[in-house]
Formats: structure tokens, sequence, C-alpha cells
């Protein structure tokens, strides 16, 4: 249990005892404090309790101690009402030494398993196929895959599944450029490469000559009706397109349970638009099939209303076009169907630019209609800017495309590298050099809060200092050089910490706050809450660093100080490896 978890366990019991009669959904927390000068930990509960009772706010914050000092604080931390009803808890040196012991010896690092785990399915990444990913494709396919993996460790059961783009319009334009454009050799070279170029080849071409656009056209028609060698381009088009989108995920060691993506649920799209017809939640309107408003929300929160003219119109959902084709609108209330049948979720994270908000509100609407009961989440996030503040993009306009920002972000990263440890054996270097930039493109999305845009500048981006991942990455590899210069080995099952000092204290608080700021994450789906922990930890190292010297110490402090760089090493390695972030023994 945490510090956190030990105080509000107490301080429910106190208020319990005092027999007052506690308005419905009163529950007192403890939270961290924002200022380690005024205690560890603090409490408004008798404040906000005897605004509601119409009682002095101290006199009961004074009853509330007197009844903690009865349910045994005392070992824990010392109390001090504060202002007009405060209760702050300063924990005890031996209630840290005891807790570094516990860390020592727990494999889990002080974070508890989630009490009812859930089926978690994380959408993410869905790039389409026939292309290669760009920088767009950063934001979601970082940020899913650390929720994902925080989501499990915090023990839930996650599904992830990369939807990609793999039925769509842009096929009948590469297919006519497989037929007639297609070069065999850079296929096999790099196949998103010549499939992105056989696509823009095709789609200049259309717009010269309508008769080409029309083939293209065709093409399409065929594929979706079954045309056999149109299906065996097709087929090739997805294969080779997911061998390039792998080299970039085993890069960003990024992986999927499923790759469930359009043409999955092709099958399903004609049966679903029929019922969705016959249940009434869908009608026809100048020929197509479409969702309107149920007219049970106001028009200001109804995703299917919009204000034109000072009037509330409707604003529909299409799921069958009027020449009977269906859209990705129908394809994403199968997969909602697919994913609660199937995987029996309990909640779908939708990890899609933000620009997609309106699309999901009214997937969630009709979805709620038809009796899903999983949580559906649109995880949103922002945009990254260039140096000069606007979306960044190459100097052809285009958006950069992924492998090469992380190339970019890698070269740099080895130019850090010759300035710093130029002595390095080579391949040392390469290795180094692509942990720390991939790491470093990593951190940067990861420490922001998801819904704001941030600048991609790649020199602050692999500097070791700041909050940057190198910084974090040379913490532990600090933490790690420290024991290459034992002469002993340290049993750390048997050590005994004393924590004395203020550094061993701020430290000691750092760490076992891993445990109480990890769950926090899933609360709002932010990453950048832990990214931020560790930065604050790895500070926290340094200063500690400073001021306790760690191998020129002896006894019990001397083993005191190893075991805290131990546990520092070990958090800032899992709390890394959480955000996708690989953590190098030498730098």
């Amino acid at each position: 249990m945490t510090l956190q978890a030990k105080l509000q366990s107490k301080i429910v019991s106190a208020f319990q005892s005092l027999g007052l009669e506690l308005p419905e959904g009163f529950n007192p927390e403890v939270a961290i404090s924002t200022d380690v000068r005024h205690g560890d930990y603090q409490a408004n509960a008798a404040m906000a309790l005897a605004k509601r009772m119409r009682m002095n706010p101290r006199e009961l914050a004074t009853q509330v101690v007197d009844a903690l000092h009865s349910e045994g604080v005392d070992e824990l931390a010392t109390l001090e009402i504060a202002g007009p009803g405060f209760i702050n808890f300063r924990i005890l040196k031996s209630a840290w030494s005891e807790k570094v012991e516990s860390l020592l010896r727990d494999e889990r690092h002080g974070v508890l398993a989630a009490d009812s785990p859930e089926n978690i399915v994380v959408d993410f990444s869905a790039p389409n196929v026939a292309k290669p990913m760009h920088v767009g494709h950063i934001r979601s396919t970082i940020i899913g895959d650390s929720l994902s993996r925080i989501s499990r460790f915090l023990g839930h059961n996650v599904i992830t599944d990369n939807h990609i783009g793999d039925w769509g319009t842009q096929f009948g334009m590469v297919i006519y450029g497989w037929k007639n454009l297609i070069n065999k050799d850079a296929l096999k070279a790099d196949p998103l490469q010549e499939l992105l170029r056989i696509y823009r080849e095709v789609n200049k071409l259309c717009k010269v000559d309508e008769t080409i656009l029309e083939t293209c056209k065709g093409e399409l028609v065929k594929l979706q009706q079954g045309d056999a060698t149109n299906l065996e381009i097709w087929n090739e088009c997805v294969d080779v397109s997911k061998l390039g989108l792998n080299a970039i995920y085993d890069r960003l060691d990024v992986s999927f349970d499923h790759w469930l993506g359009e043409s999955f649920y092709n099958g399903q799209l004609a049966p679903l638009t029929a019922t969705l017809e016959a249940t009434g939640d869908a009608s026809l309107s100048d020929g197509a099939l479409c969702v309107f408003s149920n007219n049970e929300l106001p028009p200001k929160q109804d995703p299917f209303k919009e204000k034109r003219d000072g009037e509330w119109s409707d604003l529909p959902m299409i799921v069958r076009k009027a020449d009977g084709a269906s859209n990705y609108a129908t394809t994403d209330i199968a997969t909602v169907d697919y994913r609660l049948n199937e995987w029996n979720a309990d909640k779908i994270w939708y990890v899609v630019d933000a620009r997609q908000a309106l699309h999901f509100r009214q997937l969630f609407d009709i979805s709620q209609r038809r009796g899903c009961k999983a949580e559906l989440t649109h995880v949103t996030f922002g945009t990254i800017l260039g140096k000069d503040g606007k979306p960044l993009k190459t100097r052809d306009g285009d958006l950069p495309q992924l492998a090469n920002v992380l190339n970019d972000a890698v070269e740099q990263s080895r130019k850090v590298i010759e300035e710093k440890s130029s002595d390095l054996p080579a391949d040392e270097k390469e290795q180094l050099a692509e942990a720390i930039g991939v790491g470093s493109v990593k951190f940067t999305e990861l420490s922001h809060n998801r819904n704001s845009d941030y600048v991609f500048d790649l020199e602050k981006m692999v500097a070791l200092q700041g909050d940057t991942a190198p910084y974090l990455q040379y913490s532990n590899v600090r933490c790690k050089s420290i024991f290459r210069k034992l002469e002993e080995t340290v049993d750390f099952s048997s050590i005994k910490p004393e924590i004395e000092e203020e550094g061993e204290i701020n430290l000691s608080r750092m760490l076992s706050r891993y445990g109480e700021i990890l769950p926090n994450v899933l609360d709002d789906l932010r990453p950048n809450i832990l990214a931020n922990y560790l930065i604050e930890l790895a500070r926290s190292f340094h200063s500690f660093f400073e001021a306790c010297p760690v191998i020129q110490s002896q006894g019990n402090t001397r083993l005191t100080r190893l075991a805290l760089c131990e546990l520092t090493s070990r958090i800032l390695s899992h709390g890394l490896s959480l955000l996708g972030i690989k953590t190098p023994n030498r730098m």
C-alpha cells in the first residue's frame, strides 16, 4: 500500500469515528502536497465538510487530528493544522526507511494492480496502406503504445488493434498504377516508396486526363465486386505495405495484437445497414441511408445538429451512399460491434487526431443507441509544429515521412555522441544513437499534454540537459556507473535502510510516489503525467548525488545510499520502458 493510501485509510476512519452524519458522496481525500515546505501530504476534507455542515473548519480539523492520533497516524507522520483548516502530514524518517526497504523487495516498484481489471481495446496508429507513415502518425502511434503498456502493467487486459486503411478509394489509382507504372525492382527495395510514387503519378494523370480517372474508378468497382486480378494486386499491396510499416514499428518497438483493417469488416456492412434501416436507427435521405438525431439532447450538445444561418439543421451521418457504397462510418459501427461481441470490451480508446471529433461523437452516439455499454473515448491530440510555429512540413509542402524524421533524430544524436563519447566502439555508438534518437522523439511527444501543440526541435530533443530523453537515459547510466565502481556485490535483500539526510528524504519521497502517480495516467489518459514524474525523479537523484556522497560514505549510510541509487535506476528504467524508451548501459 502506498503512503498516500495509508493516510487516506486513516483519515476515512478518523471521520467515521467522530460520529458525524456525513453527507452522501463525501469522501475525505489525502493529496500529494504541492509544496513540501508544508508537508508531504495534505487534506482539506475538514474545510469542505465544515462548509457543508456550517461548522467552524479549524475546530473540525482539530477534532479530525485528535481522531487521527487515535488511529495511529503517529507511526507514519507528524500532523499540523494550517490556515483555516488544512491538515498537513509530514512523513517520519522511520516511515521513509520502511518504505525504501519495501520498495527494494517489490518487483512492482510500489505500484498496485487494479482491483477490477477491465478489457480495454486501444485503437491507434492506423495508417493507410500503400503509403509511408508520415509525421502525423507519431502522435497516435506513440501515445497509443504508451497507454497500452501502462494499462497492461496496471493489470488490465489490453487488446491493441491497428485499424489500417486498406479498403478505400485510393486503391483504384494504386491498382491502375500497379498495372501500368510499377517498377518491380523498386517495389522490392522499398515497397511503400514505390507505391507512393505510382499513386502520385496516377493522381497527376487523372487531373489531366478524365478517361484515366474513369478507368481508376472502374478498377475500384472491380475490386469491390471481387475481381480476381484486382484482389490479387490488392492483397500484394497490403502485404508489401505491412512489410514497410513493420520496419517502422520494429524501430519504434511498437507491436499490435491485431491488424483488423477496414477490409476485415467488408462482409458485415450490407447486413449492418439493413439492420440500421429496419430498426429505424437510419433512414433514407436523397437516396443515401443516414443516421439522424433522435432529439434526446439539446441542439448544442447534439452531434447530429449544426447551426446554419441562425437555425439548427440536421447534420446526419451517412452510412450508405446514394450509389450503394458504404464508407468508413459504416465500417466504424461494424468495428464497435465486433469489439463488443468478440473481445467483450469494457472500454474502447480511439487515439485519433482531434479533427475527427465530430465523427467520433456521432459514432459514440449511434453505438449507445444500439445498446453499447462499453465506455467509448476519443483520445485526442494536437499538432506537431516546425520552428516557425506552423504545422511541420517539408519544403515541398508535404508532411515529412516518419522514417525521415527518425533518421534525422538519430543523426542529430550521433553528432552529440561524437562530441561527448567519441571513445566508444563504433557499433555501440550506432546502437546508442538509435536509442537516443528514437527515444528523444518519443519523450518529446509524451512529455507534452497530448492536446497541446509542440515544436519539433531536434537540437533540444537530443540535449543532455533539460526535460529530454537523453537527460533521463544519462541519469540512469549515472546510477549504474556507481555500481561498476564497487569492489563488492551488494545484497539488497538484506539492507535495512536508515533515511536521515534531507537529500535522502527528498529522493525517498520521489521514489515512493511512483506507485501513487502512475495510476493517475489513466484518469485522463495522459502519459505526460508519467514523463513529468520521471523528470522530477531524475532531478531529485542528481540533487541527492551532489549532497550525499555514496561510495565515500561508510557502514549502513553507504548501504542506504546505494539502495536509493538502485531504486532510482529500477524506477527510471521501468518508467521509461512504459513510455517505450530504451535505457542504454553507457553514454
